[in-house]
């Protein structure tokens, strides 16, 4: 009973309204307070961090005005250092020097292509430098980065392995000056003259005018005919019965009036010496001729020089045989057909022909008589 009044007081009681919707989703309006307490806020962080910002910036700037400076630095003396090398060439293209250097487009496309690893290499670490050092001002973590790094590097280098061999190899044979342009060389797979050297492909032309493309990591010995100087080797077979006093004195004439003529005495790097025989044999011997010539020039005067023995052995009587297995004279040989009997003689049952081609007819011995 004592709760009937609350009961009561609660059963008269009206309830009371619901909110309407526009009232419930009404934004509360910011005053003029809030504004001033949100700028004063902005205003005081921006106070208290303007000096980390502005000591940030001008440690970025410094760092890429500083790189790229070092950068134009480096490849201006790169350049320099490459035009100074090409002049340095042309100063001795006239004197007995320049017949031992390269050609002028070997000179210019190994030049460029050195100039431009090198300038590659100093821009990219140059730039690569300043680049972490950025990172590292905005307080980045390099730890994971570097990592990420090595693991894609390591990624890349096994899936293109044969791009980076073919690269680094034709570094260095630029480097190491191996071969150049108009070079004839051996590289193995090929064999031609140089037309083009790349990083990656060496272009060669080879003997019948086909144009071969070298992958430079595939190069495993290389002979270069053209650096230094090449040797013409001439054999030349005479009779046996030939003087060799008389067959020496000729080739010393041939050797010696080549010397003097041109422009053979330009070719010939050293006297033709007349180096003896080269092998004896019973019907023939072989006398060897040998000459120090131009690089990629020994053909030239291996032709030449047998043109012009040819020519005075002919002027000598001195016969040149066609090998070692040569016949002298080949009229003395006896003729095959002299001892061959006429067909005739045969058709006479009673002649010595037809008696010594007749079967020999067994003799039966005789019986015993009784």
């Amino acid at each position: 009973m004592s709760s009937l009044p609350a009961l009561l007081v609660t059963a008269g009681a009206s309830p009371s309204p619901s909110p309407s919707p526009s009232q419930s989703t009404s934004p509360a309006v910011p005053t003029l307070q809030d504004a001033q307490e949100s700028a004063t806020n902005a205003a005081s962080w921006v106070e208290q961090n303007w000096s980390t910002w502005l000591a940030m910036g001008l440690r970025i700037l410094l760092i890429v005005i500083v790189a790229v400076a070092l950068r134009a630095a480096v490849r201006r003396a790169i350049t320099q250092l490459i035009d100074r090398m090409g002049r340095t060439a042309q100063a001795v293209d006239g004197t007995a020097l320049g017949g031992l250097l390269v050609n002028a487009e070997r000179r210019r496309q190994r030049s460029a292509a050195i100039g431009s690893v090198l300038r590659s290499v100093a821009s990219f670490l140059i730039l690569g430098t300043a680049a972490l050092m950025v990172l590292s001002t905005f307080e980045i973590n390099l730890a994971p980065l570097l990592a990420s790094a090595g693991v894609a590097g390591v990624a890349i280098g096994f899936g293109a392995r044969n791009l980076v061999t073919d690269f680094l190899s034709g570094v260095f044979m630029i480097l190491e000056d191996q071969y150049g342009v108009g070079d004839v060389i051996d590289a193995g797979v090929a064999t031609g003259e140089v037309i083009e050297v790349g990083l990656r492909v060496t272009k060669l032309r080879g003997a019948n005018g086909e144009i071969w493309y070298v992958r430079n990591g595939e190069v495993k010995r290389i002979g270069n005919l053209s650096q230094g100087w090449a040797t013409a080797g001439v054999d030349v077979t005479v009779r046996a019965s030939e003087d060799l006093d008389r067959v020496k004195a000729t080739l010393d004439e041939v050797a010696e009036r080549m010397s003097r003529e041109e422009p053979w005495n330009e070719l010939l790097w050293g006297p033709v010496e007349v180096l003896g025989l080269d092998s004896v044999l019973i019907d023939s011997m072989v006398v060897r001729v040998s000459a120090k010539t131009m690089p990629g020039k020994s053909v030239t005067v291996e032709r030449e020089l047998r043109w012009r023995i040819k020519r005075a052995f002919d002027a000598a009587s001195i016969r040149i045989v066609g090998g070692a297995t040569a016949v002298e004279d080949a009229e003395e040989a006896p003729d095959p057909t002299a001892t061959v009997a006429a067909p005739s003689v045969y058709s006479n049952a009673d002649s010595p022909q037809s008696a010594a081609a007749s079967p020999i007819v067994t003799q039966r011995p005789a019986p015993p008589a009784k």
